[in-house]
Order: structure tokens, then sequence, then C-alpha cells
């Protein structure tokens, strides 16, 4: 990474803010963080048309990009599908010259419906949630990059009656502050299966 604190890039994708009770909470938080650049995308291109310099421009100027979204159908909602599409090109993210994502940091911070039991062998999902974000993982391989492990709140359709929702938006206040402040253990956290239990001993002390 660059001289001075990390730069954070959160794309938010979300289309149907309006009904999010948790999302909502975690974009508020992350625009009130020093050192975090937030862009949402449905509302930037309420037409789906990505400006893909605009976008490979923002990538070139952060040290950590983080993806912010529902869990849809075991991915992210289209539009971030389309950024990926669009905005990772060949000789830019991979390939011969595709080296500007070299080093920088993927992160996952995302919402899943269903409860943290049903996403392992013997639940509904079968397979983990770091399991099943296997494509985005190895998308960050490709182009160069450290994947870390998704920061989630499971069985989101009933934090809000569960009280839950101001402790995760916490704990992600917390992680996006070790992460600018360069105070995160990045090996570690890219060995869990989601960061959320772990942030003890992920959060370092700062020098």
């Amino acid at each position: 990474m660059d001289e001075g604190p990390p730069r954070i890039l959160i794309l938010f994708a979300h289309p149907s803010i309006d009904r999010s009770e948790v999302n909502v909470e975690l974009l508020a938080a992350s625009r009130a963080t020093p050192g975090v650049t937030v862009v949402d995308l449905y509302g930037e291109y309420p037409q789906l048309q990505i400006d893909i310099d605009r976008e490979q421009q923002r990538l070139l100027e952060h040290d950590i990009i983080i993806f912010m979204f529902p869990l849809y159908w075991y991915s992210t909602p289209s539009l971030l599908k389309e950024w990926q599409d669009l905005v990772l090109e060949y000789g830019f993210a991979y390939g011969e010259g595709g080296t500007a994502l070299q080093d920088k940091v993927l992160l996952c911070s995302l919402t899943a419906g269903g409860a943290e039991t049903a996403y392992c062998s013997q639940g509904s999902n079968q397979f983990t949630l770091r399991e099943l974000l296997r494509p985005l993982e190895q998308t960050a391989t490709l182009c160069g990059m450290r994947f870390l492990a998704p920061f989630v709140l499971f069985g989101s359709r009933s934090a809000l009656e569960e009280g839950r929702i101001d402790c995760h938006v916490r704990d992600w206040r917390r992680v996006l502050q070790a992460l600018h402040e360069g105070c995160f253990d990045l090996a570690q956290a890219e060995k869990v299966d989601h960061l959320n239990d772990h942030l003890d001993r992920l959060t370092l002390e700062s020098a």
C-alpha cells in the first residue's frame, strides 16, 4: 500500500434500499467514518450505465475495496455483478499488464437472511458462506488482491426485532477504524470463515 493511512472504498449495492433495515444503517455508519469513500452504485447509476473509467480511477485511488450488499441467491445484486464484469477489464485488473489491483485488499460486508446454522454442509444451504463466496475470492486472486473473510450479519430478516443491529453496526465501525489505522491483522483475516467472531484478535493496538 502507499504511504499514509490505507484508503478505503466501499461499493454499496442494494436495489431496494427503502426496504433495508440493516444495510441502510451500515451505509450511514460507513459514510460517517473518516478515511472511507462510499459509492452507492444503484444511487449513482439509476439507468444502470456504469462509467468504467470513473470506477477504475476510484480503484486506483484506494487500497482497500469493500463490497457491501445483501446476499441475493448466494451472490451479489445484479448491478454489482455488472460492475465486476465491466470494470475489472483484461489489461487493467488481470492479464498482460493488468496489475492495477495488485496487493490491494477485497472485503465483503454482507447480510444474509438465513441463520448461520443454514450455512454448513448439514444446513439447508449446504455450504458455508465463505464457500459460497468462492467466485469473489477467485476474482480477487486473479487480480492479485488479498481476499479477507466476510463481515456478515446472519438472520438479517429478524435482526431488528431481536435488537442485533446496533451491535453489528458498532462492530462494523470497529473494523473500518482498524483498517484505516492499519491495525487490522490482514493475514489472520484471510484465514477465518467470517470476521465477526474474531474481532478481538484481529484488531491490533495502534502503533
